[in-house]
């Protein structure tokens, strides 16, 4: 199940918001520029899905992104627990960092959790199949897709590069909770 937590930069331990409720969490994002839905599925999709697959059944949503918001290209990422550079992956992700252009993932199945450092607070966002999420441009974050890895994304770019990070050397991821999954 989706869930936002909400902490205070200086309080990890002191939660300010913590819900379940997907309007909720999409009206609390809003309020700091992150984009956050809910995209149903017209028809199920096995567990060896391809990226063909997936681009099918999501396209009207992709497409909608990409008319709304100028997003050039998208692709599928796909890791599971079995993975050989899941310890690797997950150290890289969970260091706070930002990007020149905007996050845009849709989990199409599994979870992660996405940790924006806003101002003063802390918003750890659990996404979870059928959750989209669109972090701004220039927003503080890390990700944490948690010792045993298990999901299919759709990332969604509004340049050919893809995803380049600019790492903050902040030790702040550090010091919240992490997935255990």
């Amino acid at each position: 199940m989706s869930r936002l937590t909400v902490y205070h930069q200086d309080e990890p331990d002191t939660q300010l918001v913590d819900t379940d409720d997907g309007e909720t969490i999409a009206q609390e994002l809003n309020t700091v520029g992150v984009r956050f839905e809910r995209w149903p599925a017209e028809r199920k999709l096995s567990a060896q899905a391809t990226p063909e697959e997936i681009g099918e059944v999501y396209g009207a949503e992709i497409k909608r992104l990409q008319d709304e918001d100028g997003y050039q290209t998208w692709d599928v990422i796909s890791l599971n627990p079995d993975h050989p550079d899941k310890d690797a992956l997950r150290t890289k992700f969970l260091s706070e960092h930002s990007h020149s252009e905007d996050e845009v993932r849709f989990f199409v199945d599994g979870q992660g959790l996405f940790t924006l450092h806003i101002e003063d607070k802390v918003y750890a966002v659990l996404c979870e199949g059928g959750d989209l999420i669109s972090v701004p441009a220039g927003t503080t974050h890390w990700f944490d897709m948690g010792p045993n890895p298990s999901f299919k994304v759709i990332r969604v770019f509004d340049n050919q590069e893809g995803w380049v990070a600019k790492f903050t050397g902040s030790d702040i991821a550090s010091k919240f909770a992490r997935l255990e999954n």
